[in-house]
């Protein structure tokens, strides 16, 4: 069971905080705009109320995970940052002289206490109302995306991790003194993961006591987070690759292992509803969702603005029904009618036919292809098989032997025919542009809160990962604009 403590616990040193954590302090200013004690709520099922010792205060223990999304270090350094950070003290709301919790406690939390909860919905909710609040949150638009992360346990090569554990924490040793160089143990030159862990744990054990600079504020986390990975997620790394990570894929010729957050965000840039899903699901199937989830959390949503994904017919129709404006642009194989080789046939707006590079004009069209569905129609042209058998131009053209030549081309739906009328407008134009604040909100989540890498396996992982970072970008955003 736990007692609820909102309040810092006697101590004759609390007035240190004062002195030694500034008023502008981040921590301290999250500290003060956040009421946290809606962690005891949402957490109060995954607690024996009335049996046991007393357990580790959960509004501590949520806290310990939001430094972790916000400063991306192990646990083992995070714990221990707080032992001597004033501020990380002040912000856990522990006495200056207070003991610090052992790291597997934040393991054991993540895995017990956060399970069968929709944190990330509940936490964007919240950061969406305190905006709301605080006057911040006044727009009517909101830009989606997706960003990937890769799969801490790689497809292909579990090895890959430790090699690149092992590599940061060599190049922290090289810039502290290049001769130390020659002390350290050859890399492993065998392609198999127990080479591998052999060899980093050999590494480690020279750091700790061969070098005698282990205990250097530089040397100290890569350290850690070398030991953490060899210690901790051995038997996983042995045992199999992340069971729910897929591939998906960036581009043509692009892909990438593991999963994807599809991400709905206010033109102030504050994200209003997230979905995390395998690396292989379609950006646009998750829109209508998005929208959903943003007027769910307090967002009046007028206007979506996002790229040529969103714009598949069944999102549009959704949008015109729900009087939302679309700021996507349609593939060009639609406003381009599917047609190929355009510059060997031009249409006869007279005649209502096709005309092939030689002059000839189509005989008859036909529209084939059924009503009432997702795809669209297409209307069929046919040419005088006689005249092609002879037609100079025929190579590429005409197929020899075939008993019939006919171009189509693709009918666009009402739908898309409002579209592409809207998206030549100076609004549509004016709106798209703000599409790449997204852009920079998905490479703060990666290169500053560590989203670019998953910190566990399995979805349900990612997704408290995901909840963490969004509601430490979301409050950091917050106070900004506050400010």
């Amino acid at each position: 069971m736990f007692q609820p403590q909102l309040s810092f616990a006697l101590s004759p040193y609390t007035a240190l905080y004062d002195l030694i954590v500034p008023k502008d302090n981040m921590l301290r200013q999250i500290n003060e705009l956040v009421d946290f004690s809606f962690v005891y709520d949402e957490l109060k099922a995954n607690y024996c109320l009335d049996n046991g010792r007393n357990a580790i205060d959960p509004l501590r223990m949520f806290k310990y995970l939001l430094l972790k999304a916000i400063f991306e270090v192990s646990d083992v350094d995070l714990v221990e940052r707080s032992r001597y950070d004033m501020s990380f003290k002040y912000f856990l709301q522990m006495a200056p002289e207070e003991a610090v919790i052992d790291p597997s406690s934040l393991t054991k939390f993540r895995k017990l206490r956060l399970k069968n909860m929709d944190l990330l919905d509940l936490l964007i909710g919240k950061t969406v109302e305190l905006a709301t609040a605080q006057g911040i949150l006044t727009s009517t638009s909101i830009i989606v995306d997706a960003t990937h992360t890769k799969a801490r346990y790689n497809q292909k090569s579990p090895r890959e991790i430790l090699q690149d554990r092992s590599r940061k924490l060599r190049k922290a040793i090289y810039s502290i003194d290049e001769s130390l160089k020659g002390k350290l143990p050859a890399k492993n030159a065998v392609d198999t993961l127990e080479a591998e862990i052999d060899y980093c744990q050999k590494l480690i054990e020279v750091t700790e006591t061969g070098l005698g600079i282990a205990q250097l504020p530089k040397i100290t986390e890569p350290l850690n987070l070398l030991k953490e990975t060899v210690e901790d997620d051995i038997e996983q790394l042995r045992i199999s690759q992340d069971q729910d990570a897929r591939v998906g894929h960036k581009s043509a010729d692009s892909s990438f292992f593991g999963y994807k957050t599809h991400i709905a965000m206010s033109e102030e840039r504050i994200i209003t509803a997230a979905i995390v899903t395998t690396g292989e699901k379609n950006d646009g199937k998750q829109l209508q969702s998005l929208i959903e989830k943003s007027k769910a959390a307090g967002m009046d949503v007028k206007t979506v603005i996002g790229d040529m994904a969103y714009s598949e017919k069944e999102n549009i129709a959704y949008s015109k029904e729900n009087q939302i404006e679309l700021v996507s642009r349609l593939n060009p194989q639609i406003t381009q009618g599917m047609r190929k080789k355009e510059d060997e046939f031009e249409f006869n707006k007279d005649a209502g036919m096709y005309v092939c590079k030689a002059g000839h004009m189509a005989i008859r069209k036909a529209r084939t292809g059924k009503k009432g569905i997702s795809k669209n129609q297409k209307d069929t042209y046919y040419f005088d098989v006689e005249l092609c058998k002879r037609c100079p131009f025929k190579e590429g053209c005409y197929k020899e032997g075939s008993k019939s030549k006919t171009y189509s081309v693709s009918i666009k739906s009402g739908e898309h025919a409002e579209q592409m009328a809207f998206q030549e407008t100076e609004y549509f134009k004016e709106k798209a542009k703000e599409r790449y604040k997204i852009e920079a909100k998905n490479s703060e989540l990666k290169h500053r809160h560590g989203y670019d890498v998953a910190t566990s396996s399995g979805l349900l992982g990612m997704q408290i990962q995901g909840a963490m970072a969004i509601f430490a970008v979301n409050l950091k955003r917050i106070l900004k604009l506050a400010d």
